[in-house]
């Protein structure tokens, strides 16, 4: 699949940015400070929705297919993320592997083409989805009290993902132009995009061990357009945190992409180590 070199280029000029100013960035801090570290394991147990269309192969017309009618299963996944801080200035990586897969059996929730389907006519979907979510971004003090923190982001990220469909259709079919009853097709895209945004914490408590950790991005590029928001609630002890929140990420993506949209939503349990 072919995509524009615009948001490819303009992701990478952040991010090269980003990262070649952070270095001097910590030469502009005092020479006693040092650098901060924490690093997140967690699990994320997401919902996938989504719209694909996917070449059936031998001139007949394309399949559309809400992968929100027919995943119900996350088969495998990774998640973590490294942060690091020194005085005003900072980084935060995450990376994101799920692979989700389920099959459907006698369902008629996709098209054909820009045409409806026949009544009694149905089908046998399998639909496998394997991703790689990966945000980096360089971030700068705003507001650091006890109580309350807020830091400005920039950077980029990486949705690389590869979904395949398996069908067989059911009922009279005579008049479709599909090139036969069953087949499969696979459609994948590797997109960068530049993302700014804000992330921080406000603590409550006595002794403010309780948080409400919080991340929001908006983003573009080879994307029409992604954004994502994490929040939720943690407490913090003296080797670090645990946290349980709600994170979003959905993305738009353009005209000529066979996916056209993705949303992955759900509750995250992780724990973060800090030194």
């Amino acid at each position: 699949m072919k995509h524009t070199e615009t948001g490819l280029t303009a992701a990478r000029i952040a991010a090269l940015a980003l990262i070649g100013a952070l270095p001097l960035a910590a030469q502009a801090q005092s020479a006693s400070e040092d650098w901060k570290w924490g690093a997140t394991i967690y699990g994320w147990f997401p919902s996938i929705g989504g719209n694909s269309s996917f070449p059936s192969g031998g001139g007949g017309s394309n399949i559309s297919v809400s992968s929100q009618q027919v995943i119900d299963a996350l088969k495998m996944a990774f998640m973590g993320s490294l942060e690091g801080k020194k005085g005003e200035w900072g980084f935060w990586t995450d990376v994101v592997y799920a692979d989700f897969g389920a099959s459907k059996s006698a369902v008629r929730d996709f098209s054909l083409g820009s045409a409806g389907l026949p009544v009694g006519v149905s089908a046998d979907l399998g639909l496998n989805v394997k991703s790689w979510i990966w945000t980096t971004v360089g971030s700068y003090s705003l507001v650091a009290k006890p109580d309350y923190t807020s830091d400005v982001i920039a950077g980029a990220r990486l949705l690389d993902m590869k979904q395949r469909l398996n069908w067989s259709f059911n009922g009279d079919i005579a008049g479709l132009p599909l090139p036969g009853r069953t087949g499969s097709a696979e459609d994948s895209i590797s997109n960068w995009d530049a993302v700014v945004g804000f992330k921080g914490r406000a603590s409550f408590g006595a002794d403010r061990k309780w948080f409400v950790p919080y991340y929001v991005d908006v983003g573009t590029g080879q994307s029409k357009f992604t954004w994502q928001a994490i929040a939720g609630l943690g407490y913090d002890f003296n080797w670090g945190s645990v946290l349980a929140t709600w994170r979003y990420t959905s993305y738009e993506l353009k005209s000529s992409s066979a996916i056209q949209s993705v949303y992955l939503s759900g509750p995250t349990i992780g724990v973060t180590f800090r030194w």
